[in-house]
C-alpha cells in the first residue's frame, strides 16, 4: 500500500506530543484529533495544524508556547517534512519535500473510490434522525434543507468510519392526527353535497381536498354523512398513509432514503411509554403537582421542570420523545444525533436533561438546529406561502431547479446559518451556478480522457508514469487540493458540518478549471500527456467521491 502523506505528518506530530507528555511539558490524558489542512496562503507551507490552539485550554498555556514545545520535539529526519514554522497565534506550518505530491497521486490511483475514507469512527454505532415532519402535509423547502443536511452528514460519518443508521420518526399519535383525519372527512362530505362544519384548527390546504377526492374515487359515498368511530378512524388512517407515501416519494426523488421509519404510536402499543415513566419514578426524578406528573429537568440544567403526564392523564409530546430516545439507546446506539428545525431550539436542554435522567451521558445526544430558508427570485424574496396557507413544497423546488442543485444549495453554508436560495442562479446553466461549475469540471475531465483514448493514448495502470513531469505551479496546487479530501472529511465528521465539503469541492473544481485554462492536457509529448491524464483522472476520482457523499450526481457529459 502506498504511503499516506497526511498520516506520516500526523504521526510525527503525535510522537512529539507524546514525547512532551513523557518530559512532563504537557499534562494531558487524551490527545485531540490532529487536523491538517492546506493553507490558502501559499507562503504558509503545504500543510498546517491548529493542534497547539486545541491543547491551549486544557494545558492553560499560550498556543505559541505549546507550538514551540511540539516543534522542538519533532523528529523530521528522513521524513517527508522539509521545513517547519510557527505562526501566531499558534499555527504550525509544514513545508514538505517535493516528492510528497507524487505519493498523493499514487495513493489516489490505488484507493480509487475508497480515497477520502478515514477510520475516525472505528465502527462506532451512531444514529442520525432527521426530517421527522408531522405527517399532516407535504414537505416544504425548509424540510428539504433538513433532509439535505441529515443525509449528507450521514454519508460523511460513514466515510469517516462510523456505522450509521438514518431514521425518520413518524409523529402519528395525538390530536394533530385526529384533526387531520377530521379535516379530510369534512371536505369529503362537502364534496358530496353535505354541510359539515370544518374543525376550528383543521388543515385547510388544497392537498386536503385532493385526498378527499381520492376517497370519493375509491369508496364513492360509503362514508357520506357519517361521524362515528369507524369512519373517523378510516379517514385518519387513509389520510396518514396518503401523506406518508407522498413524503417518502418526495424524499426518494431528493435522493434521501431512510434505514428505518419509527412510528410514535408503536411506543404506546408496546407499552414503552409506561416503562419509561416507571423507570424515571424509580430513579426519583418524577413528582406530582397540580394533578400533573413532572420531570425534574432542572436537576440537569433546564430552566424549569417539565410536565410529562397532564392532569387529564394524557402524555405530553415530551413524554413520547423521552420514550423514543430510550428506545434508541436500547437499540445499541452509542451516539444519537437529532436534526431539528429552528423553532425547536428551546427544546434542546430539556431533551438533554431527560437523557441524563435516563442514565446516559449528556454528550451521547447531539442536536443540530437547521436555520430557515428564503427563496430569492429576480433579486426579491419569494413569498413562502400561498393565500391558501400552503408552503412552497420541496416537490415544487425539485421540479424547478432539480435535485442536485437543491441539495448543493442547501449545503453551501453551515446548517446553523440562514440560507438565501437564489432561484435564478440555481436554474442557470453557467459557471455562476456552483453545481454546474463542479459538474462541468467532472464532465470535462471525462471528455478529455475519452478524447485521449480515441487518439490512442490510454491510461495503463501497469505502466510507470513519470509523475516528475508534473512540475508546474498549477499542477502542484491541484495535487495539494486533492490531498486535502481526507482531512476535510474528518473535519466535517468531527464538527457535523457538511458545508466544509461543498466549499472544498468548489475550490477543487476551481483549481482544475484554472489548470485546464493554463495548460494543455493532450500534448505532443506522450509521456507528459500520460502524466497529466493521470493527474486529471485523480481529480475525477476525488470529484466523484465527494459528490457521491453529498448526494449530487456526476454526469460524464453536459
Amino acid at each position: 500500500m502506498k504511503t499516506d502523506v497526511i498520516a506520516q505528518v500526523k504521526k510525527t506530530i503525535l510522537d512529539s506530543i507524546e514525547k512532551n507528555i513523557k518530559q512532563s511539558n504537557f499534562q494531558i490524558k487524551i490527545i485531540p484529533e490532529i487536523i491538517l489542512l492546506t493553507p490558502k496562503n501559499k507562503s504558509h507551507g503545504d500543510l498546517s495544524t491548529n493542534i497547539a490552539m486545541q491543547l491551549s485550554r486544557e494545558l492553560k498555556l499560550k498556543p505559541l508556547d505549546i507550538a514551540h514545545f511540539i516543534v522542538d520535539n519533532l523528529n523530521i529526519k528522513d521524513s517527508i517534512i522539509g521545513e517547519v514554522e510557527m505562526v501566531r497565534p499558534g499555527f504550525i506550518n509544514f513545508c514538505l519535500k517535493e516528492n510528497w505530491l507524487y505519493q498523493v497521486i499514487d495513493e489516489i490511483r490505488e484507493k480509487g473510490e475508497d480515497y477520502g475514507k478515514v477510520n475516525l469512527g472505528k465502527g462506532k454505532k451512531i444514529q442520525v434522525e432527521f426530517v421527522s415532519v408531522n405527517p399532516t402535509g407535504p414537505l416544504h423547502v425548509g424540510h428539504g434543507k433538513c433532509a439535505a443536511v441529515g443525509d449528507a452528514l450521514s454519508n460523511i460519518l460513514k466515510a469517516a468510519g462510523y456505522k450509521v443508521e438514518k431514521e425518520y420518526y413518524i409523529n402519528d399519535q395525538g390530536r394533530q392526527i385526529d384533526l387531520l383525519g377530521q379535516s379530510v372527512q369534512v371536505r369529503y362530505n362537502n364534496l358530496l353535497g353535505e354541510r359539515m362544519e370544518f374543525p376550528a384548527d383543521g388543515y385547510k390546504g388544497e392537498y386536503i381536498v385532493d385526498i378527499a377526492k381520492e376517497v370519493i374515487e375509491k369508496f364513492q359515498d360509503k362514508y357520506k354523512d357519517r361521524d362515528d368511530q369507524e369512519s373517523r378512524e378510516f379517514f385518519k388512517e387513509f389520510t396518514l398513509k396518503n401523506i406518508l407515501e407522498g413524503i417518502k416519494e418526495d424524499l426518494k426523488n431528493f435522493g434521501v432514503e431512510f434505514d428505518a421509519w419509527f412510528s410514535e404510536s408503536s411506543l404506546y402499543k408496546q407499552n414503552k411509554l409506561q416503562e419509561v415513566i416507571e423507570l424515571l419514578q424509580q430513579k426519583g426524578f418524577l413528582y406530582k403537582e397540580k394533578g400533573a406528573l413532572w420531570l425534574k429537568t432542572t436537576v440537569f440544567g433546564d430552566e424549569k421542570d417539565r410536565v410529562v403526564i397532564r392532569k387529564n392523564s394524557i402524555p405530553t409530546y415530551f413524554a413520547s420523545d423521552i420514550a423514543y430516545h430510550q428506545d434508541k439507546y436500547q437499540r445499541g446506539f452509542e451516539k444519537i444525533i437529532d436534526i431539528w428545525g429552528a423553532d425547536h431550539h428551546g427544546y434542546i436542554q430539556r431533551m438533554k436533561a431527560a437523557v441524563q435522567a435516563l442514565g446516559y451521558p449528556e454528550d451521547s445526544l447531539g442536536v443540530l438546529i437547521v436555520q430557515f430558508v428564503t427563496l430569492i427570485r429576480d433579486g426579491k424574496e419569494v413569498g413562502m406561502s400561498t393565500r391558501g396557507g400552503e408552503f412552497i413544497t420541496l416537490r415544487d423546488l425539485i421540479k424547478e431547479v432539480g435535485k442536485d442543485v437543491a441539495r448543493y444549495f442547501f449545503l453551501m453554508r453551515s446548517h446553523d446559518s440562514h440560507t438565501e436560495f437564489d432561484l435564478d442562479v440555481a436554474k442557470s446553466q453557467s459557471m455562476e451556478n456552483p453545481v454546474y461549475y463542479i459538474q462541468y469540471a467532472y464532465a470535462r475531465i471525462c471528455s478529455i480522457i475519452k478524447k485521449a483514448e480515441q487518439a490512442g493514448v490510454k491510461m495503463d495502470k501497469s505502466k510507470v508514469i513519470k509523475l516528475q513531469l508534473l512540475n508546474q505551479e498549477e499542477e502542484f496546487e491541484l495535487i495539494k487540493k486533492l490531498s486535502s479530501l481526507k482531512e476535510v472529511i474528518k473535519k466535517s465528521a468531527l464538527t457535523w458540518k457538511p458545508h466544509f465539503l461543498t466549499t472544498y469541492l468548489y475550490d477543487l473544481a476551481s483549481s482544475f478549471h484554472k489548470y485546464y485554462t493554463v495548460h494543455r492536457i493532450i500534448t505532443e509529448d506522450e509521456e507528459l500527456t500520460r502524466a497529466r491524464l493521470i493527474l486529471i483522472d485523480c481529480t475525477r476520482i476525488v470529484l466523484f467521491n465527494s459528490l457521491k457523499i453529498l448526494g449530487v450526481s456526476v454526469p460524464e457529459s453536459m
